[in-house]
């Protein structure tokens, strides 16, 4: 895959994913209060940029210990988790 590409679709892939997340909506209610909307956009993009840096930086170096399959399969169960422990301590 070209460079091109592999920006082009986790620009798409990381937008889909963000567009009504819990980030998203609290970045919103921010901007709603009387805060300086370039004062809440830009935190928010860097807050977005050093946790990108930060996932790309633990999946490359896993992945030099790990098959990528073991990563999917490892980040899939950690998702599970989060979701039932979001809803256990929902319901």
């Amino acid at each position: 895959m070209t460079f091109w590409q592999t920006l082009l679709s986790t620009f798409f892939l990381v937008l889909l994913a963000e567009l009504g997340d819990k980030t998203q909506l609290s970045v919103m209610l921010l901007a709603a209060q009387d805060r300086p909307i370039w004062g809440v956009f830009l935190g928010a993009i860097g807050a977005l940029i050093v946790a990108s840096l930060l996932a790309v930086l633990v999946g490359a170096s896993l992945a030099r210990y790990l098959p990528a399959a073991y990563i999917q399969k490892g980040a899939g169960a950690v998702f599970i988790i989060i979701g039932l422990l979001l809803l256990w301590g929902k319901f």
